[in-house]
């Protein structure tokens, strides 16, 4: 398609490589002087400190149109201890709720955790994210850290996200070149094995009158274990700890005192509600996981953190190597929830005044006016992608929920590849899905004017919006046994993955038990069968399983490789055969997997 010139950019920011509510407020107790909050002085002079409104959210996955099902709600914690659920999610609302918060706020800035793209719904994802870039664009987001879904589609891909340009193979979709985001992403511990520099920049200095903030941003260290090869190919991924302290120091050298680390890394908080009190010292507080050790030994010159990937929602204070509480934040996922943070920036010192921050997370309510260019965007990249997104692939008589341990639509897509594999090669002996494949379920109400029941290409898009292909490969019994066992030990083993397996094998888990011992051996079956260790089963995954991603390495071991269509296709197909508008397919009952507990 013909374009026109590029139009001038508000911003530049240029890669470093070639490679080119009820919210509940947690706060630091202090005294801070009277003006502490006001952020005036007397007379004509600013006041020794300033209030800068912190607003962020992390992991959208190009959910620009409000999420359906669990995906678009939230859990509220109630005063008298009881829950409710509230809607939640949809950039139009976002921009509504930013915009308000914005006001009688001189001084605000607006951050991401990461995963701003990737797993994305078909609205983005067809148009290789273009569409959320835009958004984020209108949203008025100052600066992001890259996640792990940024490198779905590899460094290339996403240098041109930051800087622009048509896409290599695609071209333009409009008649306008696609601009690039105008905000910069940042990559510090993301580096090119060549040069051994960032690939994008590592820091970002927020400015306004005297008022500095400097932002680093990283991603987890494992990114390589949970991405395709070919999306980190040539790049090399460093502790986060380190990187963060070293680019601290770097930023005070600059005089730059008041810092936040942007940290696609998270935790898991003991509630599942957004607004529970982290800080309470009563049992089914707090929060686990990879953050806490990350944050008790990112250097105190740090002030907050701001973080991602879990898709959890907590306000947290964890205390700094120096002992003082430092606060933790994350806004769960998809656009359901934002953060509010009140950052006292002392002007004597340069430096955050931590014992006066205030945080919350606040709901992204659908009660609000839409934010009418969000919904000129997403009418734009709607018309383009209707053709594509309306066809009708299949027909259900329920949700088909991606809930639970073992879910229904994570077995649904494992019978999927399983009939699949079975076609490109009849001695195809069973289907494993990865749960984290799994992006969302499927809703019996229709989304649009599709009907009840109808499963739009649409719907299955943002269900496996991956673009794996299905892959056959040989395994010995046991092989498979000890690729079960992967699922909860070894790098599984403090936060398991259990595969989805197709209908034909059953097994225990015993979560009693520790490590590969809580799956029960001699309980596997296959087709009513014990496995036979000294036997060859063929195992049909997705390519990201079949190299061995998500600590299964068990599975980047497989001969006799066969590989088959993408897995989007496998589901359309086996919807399409097994279901129709008098006939609807039911939810399978996910009882493959006996859970002891």
């Amino acid at each position: 398609m013909q374009t026109k010139p590029r139009p001038s950019r508000r911003r530049t920011y240029a890669l470093l490589a070639s490679a080119a509510g009820l919210a509940t407020a947690a706060a630091l107790a202090s005294a801070l002087p009277a003006d502490a909050h006001s952020g005036k002085g007397h007379g004509h002079h600013p006041g020794r400190y300033q209030d800068v409104q912190l607003l962020s959210f992390n992991d959208l996955h190009g959910n620009l149109e409000p999420p359906s099902g669990s995906s678009g709600r939230v859990t509220e914690l109630q005063s008298d201890g009881t829950t409710r659920t509230v809607d939640a999610g949809g950039v139009e609302y976002l921009a509504t709720h930013l915009r308000q918060a914005r006001k009688g706020h001189p001084y605000s800035i607006t951050a991401a955790g990461g995963d701003m793209v990737g797993a994305s719904p078909l609205i983005s994802g067809l148009f290789h994210d273009e569409p959320t870039i835009e958004a984020l664009n209108k949203l008025d987001l100052d600066v992001t850290t890259v996640g792990n879904h940024e490198f779905d589609e590899g460094a290339r891909e996403l240098a041109r996200l930051q800087n622009g340009g048509c896409h290599p193979t695609d071209g333009c979709y409009t008649d306008q070149e696609f601009e690039g985001a105008d905000f910069p992403y940042l990559a510090a511990n993301v580096l090119d094995e060549k040069t051994n520099k960032p690939i994008l920049k590592p820091y970002w200095v927020w400015k306004k009158k005297d008022v500095r903030i400097g932002f680093i941003g990283v991603t987890l260290e494992g990114t390589p274990n949970i991405v395709s090869a070919d999306g980190v190919k040539g790049l090399v991924f460093k502790d986060e700890v380190e990187t963060i302290n070293k680019y601290a120091r770097e930023l005070q050298r600059q005089g730059v005192q008041s810092i936040v680390a942007l940290v696609h890394e998270g935790g898991f908080p003991s509630s599942s509600s957004y607004n529970y009190d982290c800080d309470s010292p009563g049992a089914g507080d707090g929060i686990s996981g990879p953050i806490v050790d990350i944050a008790k030994n990112v250097t105190p010159a740090v002030d907050a953190l701001v973080t991602g990937h879990t898709h959890t929602a907590y306000v947290c204070t964890i205390d700094d190597p120096a002992g003082r509480p430092r606060m933790v934040t994350s806004a769960a996922s998809f656009g359901r929830l934002y953060t509010d943070t009140t950052l006292t920036y002392d002007r004597r010192t340069g430096d955050i005044a931590r014992t006066a921050v205030q945080s919350a997370n606040r709901v992204v309510t659908r009660d609000v006016a839409k934010a009418p260019d969000l919904t000129q965007l997403i009418s734009k990249w709607n018309t383009l992608a209707a053709p594509i997104g309306n066809r009708a692939i299949g027909y259900i008589s329920a949700d088909v929920n991606n809930t639970g341990t073992e879910s229904p639509m994570g077995d649904l897509i494992a019978d999927a590849q399983f009939a699949y594999g079975k076609e490109l090669d009849p001695e195809t002996d069973l289907a494993l899905m990865n749960p984290g494949g799994v992006r969302a379920g499927l809703t019996y109400a229709a989304k649009g004017a599709e009907g009840d029941g109808v499963v739009t290409y649409a719907e299955g898009f943002t269900v496996q919006p991956f673009a794996n292909t299905v892959n056959l490969q040989d395994f010995t019994g046991a092989q498979l046994v000890q690729v079960l066992k992967e699922q909860v030990s070894g790098s599984n083993a403090a936060a398991p993955k259990i595969l989805q397996p197709s209908k034909n094998l059953t097994y225990t888990l015993d979560l009693t038990k520790s490590g590969a011992d809580r799956v029960v051996t001699d309980s596997i079956r296959l087709n009513g069968a014990a496995v036979d260790p000294a036997a060859t089963y063929r195992v049909a995954t997705n390519s990201f399983l079949a190299g061995g991603g998500d600590g299964f390495t068990t599975l980047g071991q497989g001969t006799n490789d066969l590989v088959g269509t993408d897995d989007l296709a496998a589901l359309a197909q086996y919807l399409t055969a097994n279901s129709s508008a008098t006939s609807p397919l039911a939810p399978p009952a996910a009882n493959r997997i006996t859970l002891v507990q």
